[in-house]
């Protein structure tokens, strides 16, 4: 990682709001890899305290996320990791004091919730991107991944390109929004759903089939969501394997039908989702899009920055 990115004297918080970390040594190494590029971290997760599958009971997770907005030393709080566990807590949540603290909340994937959360609830942004686990814990930290949350920590702009051929063209602005697909889907119809008018929607997923990905992009467009955003943006939707009774139908097949269905302009090449080089979105900020054939520009604006 490039010395000029590094957050030197940032204070950094990690809480586990969702899943605990698999591997507590790799926590330890990319724990002492952030202190080393000079980065000040405040761990809340204590690994003898994960419950189920959970980074701790519900209450303990809660407080975590509550201690770690409260430090007065912190500017970033981190999620450990995603896999689940925000949905049983958003109701005991207080995203106004999330918003009061002015800390940079930072995660995706189970984290969307979050995100949704406190935009519906206060008006407050928040960073779509890395995760102490696995961004920071890999054997070879990914450059693109770490130097994309720093440059857009920073801002006061951020650009993202992403490479796909056959986007249709466009030339979009409007509210920047989205993350896992399956979280988004699953706050609808919920208080912690977001409502967003001329937005940019960007989604990604890990182990969904396409024909899930098409049924949740199609209970979007029945929501009346689709309809008022000015276009989606789609970034990585791996891990799922296709069958023999698929008869042809993939991803490319399912892309083309959701095309043909929505209003607005679908695009692909997003370098975001469970991957691991992987942009980070200011969730609610200004976006410009424009796009070609051959790939597109996705620039950020008018969000809250790190104050160095």
């Amino acid at each position: 990682m490039s010395p000029s990115k590094i957050g030197k004297g940032v204070g950094i918080a990690i809480a586990a709001p969702g899943g605990y970390a698999l591997d507590e040594a790799a926590l330890a190494r990319g724990i002492a890899r952030m202190e080393a590029q000079g980065s000040v971290v405040h761990n809340y997760y204590e690994p003898e305290r994960k419950f189920q599958r959970f980074g701790g009971t519900d209450e303990g997770r809660l407080a975590q996320l509550n201690a770690a907005a409260a430090d007065p030393d912190v500017q970033i709080v981190m999620a450990l990791r995603g896999s689940y566990g925000i949905s049983r807590i958003l109701p005991q949540i207080d995203f106004q004091a999330m918003a009061d603290s002015g800390k940079l909340f930072v995660g995706y994937s189970d984290f969307t919730a979050f995100h949704m959360g406190l935009m519906q609830a206060t008006g407050r942004l928040s960073f779509a991107g890395p995760m102490i686990c696995d961004d920071f814990i890999r054997d070879e930290p990914v450059d693109y991944t770490l130097d994309q949350m720093w440059d857009c920590l920073r801002g006061p702009t951020h650009t993202v390109r992403g490479t796909a051929t056959g986007n249709p063209a466009a030339d979009v602005q409007g509210t920047l929004w989205g993350g896992n697909l399956a979280m988004l889907v699953h706050l609808l119809g919920t208080p912690y759903f977001a409502q967003i008018d001329g937005g940019i929607l960007f989604v990604e997923d890990i182990n969904e089939h396409p024909y899930r990905i098409e049924r949740m992009l199609l209970q979007l467009l029945h929501a009346g969501v689709l309809h008022r955003q000015k276009a989606l943006v789609l970034g990585d939707i791996s891990g799922y394997r296709l069958a023999a009774f698929d008869n042809g139908y993939d991803f490319d097949a399912m892309l083309a039908y959701i095309r043909g269905r929505l209003p607005i302009p679908v695009l692909t090449g997003l370098p975001f989702g469970h991957i691991k080089e992987r942009c980070t979105l200011p969730f609610g900020a200004q976006g410009h899009l424009v796009a070609d054939a051959d790939g597109f520009t996705l620039t950020a604006s008018g969000y809250p920055t790190l104050a160095l």
